[in-house]
């Protein structure tokens, strides 16, 4: 059964995940679409509100609570879990990153009201918070308890860091992409 709660607690955190991704990403696209002044504004918006929804309610919170029933039902058949730290610190992760997950349904509504909740690229940073938090978890799930608390957060840290100078790359990229596409 242990290995059956694994699968569930691992399709959960995937799904859950690609919901964390691509939320935000959707939240850039309709504060652009906020700012835009001609017609078709309200449409996008309309529209950004419909998909912003829909993968919140049919993917993302479903996949978050699989993915914490199939990590606690793990727990409960082994309970020795419970005295290793790198699940301690698995565990403030996903409270952590659970909260986030609630920040964003308070944004899905604000959004769907018309409120402007942030600029594009804030969006864009909050885009990160999940990317942290999946290299942390994933640093303290596979290294374990074979490496100390900070030494976990250094090299989570130098990947982070490694993760966004590609997404600062990218960034540069794409606007000076957009610079020639408007020239």
């Amino acid at each position: 059964m242990y290995l059956y709660a694994k699968i569930f607690h691992l399709v959960g955190m995937v799904s859950w995940m690609a919901g964390l991704f691509y939320l935000p990403r959707l939240f850039v696209y309709h504060a652009e679409a906020q700012s835009r002044t001609d017609s078709t504004r309200d449409v996008l918006a309309a529209q950004y509100s419909i998909m912003e929804q829909r993968l919140l309610g049919i993917i993302t919170t479903p996949a978050m609570l699989m993915t914490w029933l199939g990590g606690l039902t793990m727990i409960a058949y082994n309970s020795a879990l419970l005295g290793q730290r790198w699940l301690m610190v698995k565990l403030v992760l996903l409270v952590l990153l659970s909260g986030y997950h609630g920040w964003m349904s308070g944004v899905v509504r604000k959004l769907s009201r018309g409120e402007h909740v942030m600029t594009s690229d804030r969006f864009r940073v909050m885009n990160e918070v999940p990317t942290v938090a999946l290299v942390l978890i994933c640093t303290y799930a596979v290294l374990r308890d074979s490496v100390g608390l900070l030494t976990g957060v250094a090299i989570s840290a130098v990947l982070t860091v490694l993760l966004g100078i590609g997404i600062q790359l990218y960034g540069v990229v794409r606007k000076r992409s957009e610079r020639k596409v408007r020239a």
